[in-house]
């Protein structure tokens, strides 16, 4: 039996208030994603996806509604306290990496636990054991300089995991790689989601990228147009 890991009710987002320009994005937002699912959200651009991607990821708060992230009552929390609950419970991997250029695979892993206040021992034996999962333990002492794309996201995954989350969330995370090195990655995504049971949330505007998701969620205009589920055998 699933439960639900994250649960928005008709969230909206506006822009300047009470102003000329006042621009709702968000217009009422309902949504659930249980534990263990691997779901798309896609949508074109100016469609209202990365608006609602930084409320799941807990960077921005809606103007209006209730977000439930793995119990928790985002809405109610400091930023402080937002800033914790996106170490402890979600794993961010983007389009761009993100990585520290000047330190190596293992040490951009390791970052998330450093935060955490894990032991430097623990931090260290994790990262290895991350990076050997994704198939990145023979360049974990490079540096992003010396990696290509398609291992430099294999790193930002690895780092992802660090803290073990509760959602691992995917900002278009192959759309600044070429079509090979995009198959290794959602790949590996596929894994994680069956062999490691995590739950994904990956944000795209390729319908052929949402296609390989069991559920599908179509954003235009800021409103929820579809939600489709892979019929179960």
């Amino acid at each position: 039996m699933y439960n639900n890991l994250l649960e928005l009710k008709k969230i909206k987002k506006t822009y300047n208030i009470g102003k000329d320009n006042e621009l709702e994005i968000l217009h009422g937002i309902t949504l659930s994603i249980e534990e263990g699912e691997f779901v798309a959200i896609v949508g074109e651009s100016g469609s209202g996806k990365s608006t609602l991607m930084n409320i799941i990821g807990a960077l921005d708060k809606p103007t209006e509604g209730s977000y439930i992230l793995d119990g928790i009552d985002v809405l109610k929390m400091k930023k402080n306290q937002m800033s914790d609950v996106r170490n402890r419970k979600i794993g961010f991997i983007f389009q761009n990496f993100n990585l520290i250029g000047r330190s190596t695979a293992l040490k951009n892993v390791e970052l998330p636990m450093l935060y955490k206040g894990m032991s430097p021992k623990e931090r260290h034996i994790r990262a290895k054991k991350l990076l050997e999962m994704v198939g990145m333990s023979e360049r974990m002492y490079h540096e992003p300089s010396e990696l290509s794309g398609g291992q430099k996201q294999r790193v930002a995954i690895a780092r992802a995991l660090a803290n073990n989350p509760a959602l691992l969330l995917a900002d278009e995370p192959t759309g600044a790689l070429d079509s090979k090195t995009s198959r290794i990655v959602m790949d590996l995504f596929h894994e994680l989601n069956k062999k490691e049971g995590k739950t994904i949330v990956l944000i795209t505007h390729s319908k052929e990228l949402a296609s390989e998701c069991p559920r599908v969620i179509t954003i235009l205009d800021g409103m929820i147009v579809s939600d489709t589920k892979e019929k179960q055998l």
